[in-house]
């Protein structure tokens, strides 16, 4: 028994197109360098084109949770904690296809904060803030309830905002890049 006959090539070629970048971008900010993002969306379509009759027709938060569940696959082969991404506000202003949250003055504190707090805390806060999933979406990523999803929300927003609280205000000021000029 095969899959439907409207899960074929064209219904894949047409849902790699729609989420790809997104799968891509859940990859980099998760991982140290874009080859490996890369790679991690390419396994997760290769793990949703063998299983193309489970995916739903909002098919990206059912992505994200192979993404979420092949990343752990990897984490617990390394034994190791997975490698943070270091990125500075020169470094945010060269990323092409940011969204609105990642070019905000802040990130660097907010990425600090983020990294304190637990691993689920994290991934929560990941899913609906960055990824822009609904909570309802975010518990099938999750593997829970909405309800369940939806309290671990509210709870690592508050430890979120706890830990920006304590990190000490940084200035405001923007560096300024100058060229010199050797013929002064």
């Amino acid at each position: 028994m095969g899959p439907p006959a409207e899960r074929d090539e064209g219904w894949f070629t047409s849902l790699y197109a729609a989420e790809y970048a997104h799968i891509v971008r859940y990859g980099l900010r998760r991982l140290a360098d874009g080859d490996a993002a890369v790679e991690l969306a390419q396994e997760v379509f290769v793990v949703a084109w063998r299983r193309r009759v489970e995916v739903p027709d909002r098919g990206l938060p059912w992505l994200y949770g192979v993404a979420r569940r092949l990343l752990a696959n990897q984490w617990r082969t390394r034994r190791g904690a997975p490698d943070l991404l270091p990125i500075s506000d020169v470094e945010l202003a060269r990323l092409g296809g940011s969204s609105g949250a990642d070019t905000t003055v802040g990130v660097a504190d907010l990425r600090a904060a983020l990294a304190t707090l637990a691993e689920i805390d994290q991934e929560i806060l990941r899913l609906v803030g960055w990824e822009e999933l609904t909570v309802s979406e975010a518990a099938k990523v999750l593997g829970c309830t909405r309800a369940t999803a939806a309290v671990r929300l509210h709870r690592a927003r508050r430890r979120l905002v706890e830990a920006m609280a304590d990190r000490p205000t940084q200035s405001r000021r923007r560096p300024v890049l100058v060229t010199i000029r050797e013929d002064l």
